[in-house]
């Protein structure tokens, strides 16, 4: 299997997943879109597309990918968005996306729906995962809702093959370290701060190691499920 993955800036990578799809023989192919236009990206090549996060919108992406993203879902690929990745999904399929009441910065607790507990049955109630995003987007047509929090009720779907996750379980200590040093405007310039924690060590120990089991798990399950 060949997964190609988009990322939009230097500092928001695959992480984990590399490190998942090295665990399950998975070829990987890196696409730049801060760096490339994706013109090479041919996705007959591919099994499964991975969208990236990225500190700016979906207003604010090429309409090249919003086409190659649509494409892949067309091409009964399988799709995974993370956060930007997420809301790029929803976008193409014809859901609002817009910016939320407040910021989401930092570990907070997602709780899974029921529909999301029959889909994937190994998935807790609720678990913690690292945020960091400030745009939410409503549920497209004919999607199931799977996940939901306080800050920000559409936390994740599912669309037939594609899977939309607005937080981060791939995240890893590097991954969390650069979006603190990258993106601390975020945090700086937030009026609410509700739903922002400053860099965290001991949550990083505590929970980075179980939200990527986790999130091993559902790819296994979406992904390589027969």
């Amino acid at each position: 299997m060949n997964l190609y993955f988009i990322q939009h800036v230097p500092f928001e990578t695959p992480a984990a997943i590399l490190d998942w799809c090295k665990l399950r023989n998975i070829q990987t192919n890196g696409f730049y879109a801060y760096k490339e236009n994706l013109e090479n990206m041919d996705l007959n090549r591919c099994n499964i597309l991975l969208i990236m996060g990225g500190p700016m919108g979906v207003y604010d992406l090429a309409l090249k990918e919003k086409k190659l993203v649509e494409q892949a879902i067309k091409l009964n690929k399988k799709v995974v968005g993370i956060c930007l990745g997420a809301q790029l999904i929803a976008d193409v399929l014809g859901a609002k996306v817009y910016k939320n009441k407040q910021k989401e910065i930092g570990w907070y607790a997602v709780n899974s729906t029921k529909e999301a507990r029959e889909q994937f049955d190994f998935l807790p109630e609720s678990f913690y995962a690292f945020h960091w995003h400030g745009d939410t987007f409503e549920l497209p047509k004919n999607s199931i809702h799977l996940f939901y929090n306080e800050a920000t009720y559409h936390q994740g779907f599912l669309y037939y093959n594609a899977l939309a996750l607005q937080f981060h379980l791939e995240s890893t200590e590097e991954s969390i370290q650069d979006l603190y040093k990258n993106s601390y405007d975020d945090i700086r310039n937030a009026t609410d701060k509700k739903f922002i924690k400053e860099y965290n060590q001991q949550e990083n120990n505590q929970l980075i190691q179980q939200s990527n089991e986790l999130l091993f798990k559902i790819l296994d399950d979406f992904i390589l499920k027969k």
